[in-house]
Parts: C-alpha cells; sequence; structure tokens
C-alpha cells in the first residue's frame, strides 16, 4: 500500500512537471496551447482529469505506464495503446468511465496477439451485425456505445440513459448467431453524475 501510494505521488509529480511545456498540443505537431479552442478552465479541468486517470491507470499495473496513453478532451477520454487480453481493456474503460466529469470514453486500445484473418473477419461480422441492430432500434443511442469483437465474444462499453436501453443492448448481443459470450461495461447516466458537494 505504501509504495502504490509513493508510486502515485511520483507519477503526479512528473505529470505536473509536463503541463505546458510540450508545444504540440492535443491535436499534433505544430498546435500549441496559444490556440487551443478551449477555454483556460475546460484546459485545466481536462488536465487534471487526464492525470487523475493516468495515476489509477498505473497503480493498477505499472506496465500501462508505457503500454496506454489517455487524452482528454472536453471532458471526453480517448484511450489508445495495446494489451494482453480483452479483460484488461474492459478494466481500462471502467477506471476511464469512473472518472470524475467524464462525458465520454473512446477506447482504441489494442489486444496483441498474431493475425488471424478468419476470426477477424468473423469478429468484424459480429460487430456490424450488432451496430445494425442498434442502429434499427430506436430505444438505443447508439452513439453512445463503443462495440469489439473478440474471438467471437463481444465487449460493449458505453452509457445507457434508462436500465430498459441498457438491457435491450445486450439482448440484441446475445441474439447474434455464433455469438459465445457478451461482456457488458455499460454504465446508467444516474451512476455518472459525480458530487458537487
Amino acid at each position: 500500500m505504501k509504495t502504490k501510494l509513493i508510486l502515485a505521488v511520483f507519477i503526479s509529480l512528473i505529470l505536473i512537471g509536463c503541463v505546458g511545456v510540450s508545444s504540440t498540443g492535443i491535436f499534433g505537431t505544430g498546435v500549441s496551447l496559444a490556440i487551443d479552442p478551449r477555454s483556460l478552465g475546460t484546459q485545466i479541468d481536462d488536465s487534471i482529469m487526464q492525470k487523475k486517470l493516468k495515476t489509477k491507470i498505473v497503480l493498477l499495473d505499472k506496465k500501462f505506464l508505457l503500454s496506454i496513453d489517455t487524452k482528454v478532451i472536453d471532458g471526453r477520454i480517448f484511450l489508445t495503446g495495446k494489451v494482453d487480453d480483452p479483460e484488461e481493456k474492459l478494466l481500462l474503460t471502467k477506471l476511464a468511465w469512473e472518472t470524475d466529469g467524464v462525458r465520454s470514453v473512446r477506447n482504441d486500445i489494442k489486444i496483441k496477439e498474431d493475425f488471424n484473418f478468419k476470426q477477424s473477419a468473423k469478429d468484424v461480422l459480429i460487430t456490424s451485425q450488432l451496430k445494425t441492430a442498434m442502429i434499427i432500434n430506436k430505444k438505443i443511442k447508439i452513439s453512445n456505445y463503443q462495440v469489439d469483437t473478440y474471438k467471437n465474444k463481444i465487449y460493449i462499453y458505453g452509457i445507457a440513459t434508462t436500465s430498459e436501453e441498457r438491457d435491450l443492448v445486450v439482448k440484441e448481443a446475445k441474439e447474434i448467431l455464433d455469438v459465445k459470450d457478451v461482456v457488458a461495461s455499460i454504465l446508467l447516466v444516474d451512476d455518472l453524475r459525480f458530487n458537487t458537494n
């Protein structure tokens, strides 16, 4: 416990020292903070949120320090990098959603393994079928979800406005042919409202 606390403080100090030094900005090379379209308050909020999330990720496992990258833009979290298995990806997505002030999470983390064309084609087909079913179902707001399929196992990340919507998303996923399992990390809007006290 003491080691984790020391590690968290150390990482926070390193991250604090990096704020405002880079001139590459959040959009890539050549975009400086001086022309960042966000207000100063939003930039500060995003910076704090990003540091908190990065610290939580590193405390989860030190290997993520170099393998996972986080960006926060206007309360929207973007995750990139590589992990060993889908469960790690799901866990990192949950950590992102549990961050105070988060508005959305975009998870572009890839899973390390040798490429298998046949399996990848099946997974893409399953993902496409679920997304189509979600678009057709008027009770589901598809823009609030991200769907990944890995070896016929569907992973759904996102936010539902009601528990009925959350249940509908899982039901649609389970009805797709050849799906082995559905792992849903779907939070309700009410669960995301953080305390203002």
